[in-house]
């Protein structure tokens, strides 16, 4: 399998609010690359938001912008490419969100939520959080809400679905973003 697990953190609840993101590259069934980043939002942080993952402010003050992390990253959104992340419907509409926000065109590109996954594969889980799927699975998430390990913790829940259920029953799950 080929494809990209995303993870943004935000710093209130506007979408366009991203403050920190991460990107883990799997190439033939291997995590090969990883992309962290803080962002610094155009909107002031929500205690909420800080108490769920930790970054205040302070922290993003010389921190890129959305637009700057946009310039490279934005290769990984391609109508041939697959993105993921747990609750995709979240990271895909602050990619969406911030894109519109700062002018930028919309990529068309593939996307697939391993929550929607975790679902169909694993019904008994008492909920299917990141957290729960990955404790279910002996998947290691040192730090829960920080985006690198959320990022690395959806690509092995793939991982481990396509291994144990096989490529083709994934297939129906994966939707074109737009």
């Amino acid at each position: 399998m080929n494809f990209v697990a995303i993870d943004f953190e935000t710093a209130n609840a506007k979408r366009y609010s991203a403050c920190s993101v991460a990107l883990t590259v799997v190439r033939e069934n291997k995590i090969v690359d990883e992309f962290y980043s803080l962002i610094n939002p155009p909107t002031d942080f929500h205690w909420r938001n800080i108490q769920v993952h930790g970054i205040h402010a302070a922290d993003v003050v010389n921190a890129p912008t959305f637009t700057d992390i946009w310039g490279h990253i934005n290769s990984f959104f391609d109508e041939n490419k697959l993105v993921i992340a747990h609750n995709a419907p979240f990271d895909n509409s602050v990619i969406k969100s911030s894109l519109d926000y700062f002018g930028i065109e919309r990529p068309k590109y593939l996307t697939l939520d391993t929550v929607k996954t975790s679902k169909q594969f694993f019904p008994d889980f008492h909920n299917h959080k990141l957290d729960t799927v990955c404790n279910e699975l002996n998947i290691t998430l040192d730090h829960h809400h920080n985006a690198l390990d959320d990022s690395q913790a959806c690509a092995n829940i793939l991982l481990y679905q396509a291994s144990h259920f096989g490529i083709q029953p994934i297939k129906p799950f994966v939707k074109t973003a737009k």
